[in-house]
C-alpha cells in the first residue's frame, strides 16, 4: 500500500476537537494527504483553517455541496472525505459525496435517525462506494484480540455482557456557559434526540457488538436528565437481550463525577471471562473458571500474528486512543487500495441507530421491553 489517498474534510476547522483527532489519526497512519476541505460554515474561519492546514485556496470550499461537485470533476480530485461536523449535517454531507462517487469516512453516529442511516446504506451499496464510521475503539489491538478469543471459543458459550462508558464533563450545565462542544451535543436539533445515548452509549453498544459478534434483539432502557433544563439524556441504563441465552447491561453517563473516559467491557462465558478498560488499553484480563486471572498484553505469549500490524510501537510502550483511531484509518486505506479492510462500516452504523431508536422507544413506553429492528 505505497500510494497515498487524496483526502478532504468537511468540518474540523482550527480550534475544533474531533477534526484534529481525525487529522492526527490520518497523519499517524501516514497514508492520507489533505488536499481539500470545507472546514467551517463561517467563511473567514473556513478560509483561515484551510490556509493553516496547507490547503490550496482554490480547494477551500464554502459549502460541502460545491466541494463534492467540483472535486468529482477534477482529475486530481479527492478520493475520500472525512465528515466531522455536528451530527445533524452528517446525512446531507455523506449523501452528497457518495452520489459524487467519493468514498466517505464519517464520525459517529452516522446520522440522527435510523431512516437516514438506511438511506445512506442503500446509496453506498448501490454505488459500491465505501462508507466507514469511526468507532475508533474497535481499532485497539487488544480489542481485536478479545474478539478473536470470543470467536475461537476461548470463553465457551457467552452468558453475560456488561459494558459501560462513564464521563463527568456534563455534570454541570456548561452548555449555558458558552462551552461550544456541550452546546451542540445537548441540542436535539444538532445532535439528535439521543444525548448521552447517541454520543457515548452508542460507542459502548458498538464495542459489545464488535467483540461478541451479536446484536441485541430487544432492549429495556431508562434515559435520565439529571441536569435541570437539559433537553437530552445525560445518563442511560439499558438491559440487553441478545437471544440464545445471552443477556447484558449497558450504562452510559456524562454526569458521573470523577469519571474521565471510563469505557469498560466485561464478558462472561461458561468457561472463562475477559475484561478490558479504555483507560488501561494495552491489557486484557482473562480468567478461566477455577484458575488465577491472567493479564494479557501485546507482549503475551499467544498474541496473534495476524494482529501484529495493529501494533505501532514496541511492547511496553502504551498504545491507546490515537493509535486505535489510526488503525481504523489504516483499515480504510487498505480497503480503498487493496479491496479489503476490517473497518466499521455503514451496516454497523445502521445496527447502532436501530439500537438507539429502540432505546428511545423503550424509555417513552415507560421502560418496557422493545424490539431492536434488524
Amino acid at each position: 500500500m505505497a500510494k497515498t489517498i487524496r483526502w478532504g474534510m468537511v468540518g474540523g476547522g482550527i480550534g475544533g476537537f474531533i477534526g484534529e483527532i481525525h487529522r492526527m489519526a490520518a497523519r499517524l497512519d501516514g497514508g492520507f494527504v489533505l488536499q481539500a476541505g470545507c472546514f467551517s460554515s463561517d467563511a473567514e474561519r473556513n478560509r483561515l483553517s484551510g490556509i493553516e492546514l496547507g490547503v490550496a485556496q482554490d480547494r477551500i470550499y464554502n459549502s460541502f455541496e460545491a466541494m463534492a461537485a467540483q472535486e468529482a470533476e477534477r482529475s486530481d480530485g479527492i478520493q475520500a472525505v472525512s465528515i466531522v461536523t455536528p451530527n445533524h449535517l452528517h446525512f446531507a454531507a455523506a449523501k452528497a459525496f457518495l452520489e459524487a462517487g467519493i468514498d466517505v469516512i464519517c464520525d459517529k453516529p452516522l446520522t440522527t435517525t435510523l431512516a437516514q442511516a438506511k438511506c445512506l446504506a442503500d446509496i453506498a451499496h448501490e454505488s459500491g462506494r465505501l462508507l466507514a464510521v469511526t468507532y475508533n475503539y474497535t481499532g485497539n489491538a487488544m480489542i481485536r484480540w478479545a474478539r478473536q478469543l470470543v470467536d475461537t471459543g476461548a470463553l465457551g458459550k457467552l452468558r453475560l455482557v456488561q459494558v459501560e462508558y462513564a464521563q463527568d464533563w456534563l455534570a454541570r450545565d456548561i452548555e449555558q456557559q458558552g462551552q461550544k462542544q456541550a452546546a451542540w451535543r445537548t441540542n436535539p436539533e444538532l445532535a439528535g434526540r439521543a444525548g448521552c445515548l447517541g454520543d457515548i452509549g452508542v460507542h459502548a453498544y458498538n464495542l459489545a457488538r464488535f467483540v461478541t459478534g451479536q446484536r441485541a434483539g430487544r432492549v429495556l432502557a431508562e434515559l435520565e436528565r439529571f441536569v435541570a433544563g437539559r433537553q437530552v439524556d445525560d445518563n442511560v441504563q439499558v438491559m440487553l437481550d441478545f437471544g440464545d441465552g445471552l443477556r447484558g447491561a449497558l450504562w452510559a453517563s456524562q454526569v458521573a463525577v470523577g469519571a474521565e473516559n471510563a469505557l469498560r467491557l466485561r464478558l462472561y462465558g461458561e468457561d472463562a471471562s475477559l475484561a478490558w478498560e479504555q483507560e488501561h488499553p494495552n491489557q486484557l484480563q482473562f480468567t478461566r473458571f477455577g484458575e488465577p486471572a491472567q493479564v494479557l498484553s501485546r507482549n503475551s505469549a499467544g498474541y496473534p500474528v495476524s494482529l501484529q500490524h495493529l501494533c505501532r510501537v514496541p511492547a511496553g510502550h502504551p498504545e491507546g486512543y490515537l493509535e486505535a483511531f489510526a488503525n481504523i484509518y489504516g483499515e480504510v486505506r487498505a480497503a480503498l487500495q487493496c479491496g479489503s479492510g476490517d473497518y466499521p462500516g455503514v451496516d454497523d452504523a445502521v445496527a447502532d441507530l436501530a439500537f438507539i431508536e429502540a432505546c428511545l422507544a423503550s424509555d417513552e413506553a415507560e421502560n418496557r421491553w422493545r424490539p431492536v429492528p434488524h
